[in-house]
């Protein structure tokens, strides 16, 4: 434990910044030191569980958004440099945690200030922002650590398939990935058809905003090299995609629904759907509801973010049926339906318009490393919720890795072993804890052990800046493809899309 430990501010206070600054307390020596946060039942629940406990926020320790935060860091610098006594610290870093849309201007508001950046995926909405940040950081990667949210190369599970793959070779030259992602009938309602990322016109596709961390998933396999930075990647050749809007649209809407657009005035009553927004919310037999890291229960928590100010189960129930029965009249304009959710929406007559159906097909050549290719298939009508698994084939084997067993099946000796990864944490498998406690040692090993920010980056993190935009820069290709019905060329896509601004 060093005498000194980094202290991190949470920009965005909804469930992943709650998640992190809970990861934070958990598995590191790091400190929540402040928050930032337009909503104040959320920045006072936060406050209150990991800074300033029972009483009130001292100064610097609380602030309504990150502009303020970003004001007064630089008075307060300023004031440390007159020599002023009694200045509150600073912090090393921040978790960036606002909505996917806000990350660009957020990251680069703040990239003066030098701070290690956390910033939770997707990296941000649109190809010219990420290359916006890519710009704006790049230039300070020899004294700054930057992380992405890509939770999934975090867990016990991935890093020991990712060390039987490609360190200890178990299976020899890959030649296929086939990769799934569940994402569960109901959780795609609550968060791509009623909440969030409903539509790509205020986020992104839904590769973007849940996927993009399969798709860098995927790289980190087969195109980065075992060791980060260690050797050339083995780049793209080819990216195709296909997939759309399959179910969630009016013309599935069930005919004994009629005009009925929110689920708590439904003719189909309580048992008639199974997507109801009273079959989600408020039905205790639902699988799949899980605790939070505070005392109510996600997904409810999200559609009344107050919830743990409620102290009774009939309050917190009273509040949820009250929040369904919000809808809009068709006088409403568009942009102001989609500035906010309604989670007692009809699925079939809501403002979304994200895939709910895509796979992706990633091809790579002949190189240094032998042809290979991966298929993603991104799914929403499921009974998993997140719980992925994946078929690798090579050239001695197969591999079955379920997010639990990891089933290796030798073709030379007829052998099938089976190797349990530790489950350390439900959240993406222990990613979110894993992520959180090795980007904290980073900049702990920078502050209070004279470590280089790059020797840092790549021993604590595995990424570089570059693989963060590459991988995003795949999903972009990706949408591209599907929308123009085409298969890109990916080295020339790079060219032409990144590749000139990344030389300016």
């Amino acid at each position: 434990m060093s005498e000194n430990p980094p202290r991190f501010i949470i920009i965005g206070a909804g469930s992943r910044g709650k998640n992190y600054a809970g990861a934070i307390d958990s598995v590191s020596n790091g400190i929540v030191a402040a928050v930032a946060e337009p909503f104040k039942p959320k920045r006072e629940a936060l406050g209150r569980k990991h800074i300033w406990g029972d009483g009130k926020p001292s100064e610097g320790q609380s602030f309504n958004d990150w502009r303020e935060f970003l004001d007064y860091e630089i008075e307060r610098r300023r004031r440390v440099s007159a020599g002023e006594e009694g200045v509150p610290q600073g912090v090393d870093g921040a978790f960036v945690c606002v909505l996917d849309e806000m990350h660009r201007d957020v990251i680069v508001g703040l990239a003066p200030l030098g701070l290690h950046i956390m910033c939770e995926k997707p990296l941000a909405c649109s190809l010219q922002d990420c290359i916006d940040i890519y710009t704006a950081l790049r230039l300070s990667e020899s004294t700054r650590v930057f992380s992405i949210g890509h939770v999934l190369r975090y867990s016990p599970h991935n890093i020991m398939l990712r060390k039987l793959l490609l360190e200890d070779r178990i299976i020899g030259d890959i030649t296929s990935v086939v990769h799934t992602e569940p994402v569960g009938w109901w959780h795609f309602t609550h968060s791509y058809v009623r909440g969030n990322w409903r539509n790509d016109k205020t986020t992104g596709p839904s590769l973007l905003t849940k996927s993009c961390h399969d798709i860098d998933f995927l790289l980190w396999l087969l195109c980065s090299p075992p060791k980060a930075s260690k050797g050339e990647p083995h780049l793209p050749g080819t990216v195709t995609s296909s997939g759309g809007l399959q179910f969630f649209k009016k013309s599935r809407k069930p005919a004994a629904a009629g005009s009925a657009t929110n689920c708590m005035k439904c003719p189909l009553g309580d048992e008639g759907c199974k997507y109801s927004a009273k079959n989600v919310y408020l039905n205790p037999k639902l699988q799949g509801r899980r605790p939070s890291n505070t005392n109510a229960v996600w997904p409810m928590s999200i559609v009344v973010p107050d919830m743990e100010d409620i102290p009774t189960l009939a309050g917190q129930e009273e509040a949820i049926v009250k929040a369904l029965e919000e809808d809009y009249p068709e006088s409403m304009s568009k942009s102001d339906i989609l500035s906010r959710n309604w989670f007692g929406r009809c699925v079939f007559e809501a403002e979304n318009n994200v895939c709910d159906e895509q796979f992706v097909t990633i091809t790579w050549p002949e190189s240094h490393k032998p042809a290979k290719m991966a298929t993603f298939h991104m799914v929403a009508k499921t009974r998993k919720i997140c719980e992925r698994f994946s078929n690798i084939y090579g050239e001695h084997g197969e591999v079955y890795a379920d997010s639990q067993v990891i089933t290796v099946e030798d073709f030379n000796t007829g052998e099938t072993k089976k190797f349990y990864p530790r489950v350390e944490d439900l959240g993406h498998g222990g990613g979110d804890l894993g992520l959180t406690r090795q980007f904290v040692m980073a900049i702990d090993r920078v502050k209070n052990h004279g470590w280089e920010a790059p020797a840092a980056q790549l021993e604590f993190m595995g990424c570089t800046l570059e693989e963060v935009l590459r991988s995003h820069a795949v999903v972009f290709a990706a949408e591209d493809a599907r929308l123009g019905r085409k298969v890109v060329d990916w080295e020339e896509w790079w060219a032409n899309n990144v590749g000139t601004q990344m030389a300016q």
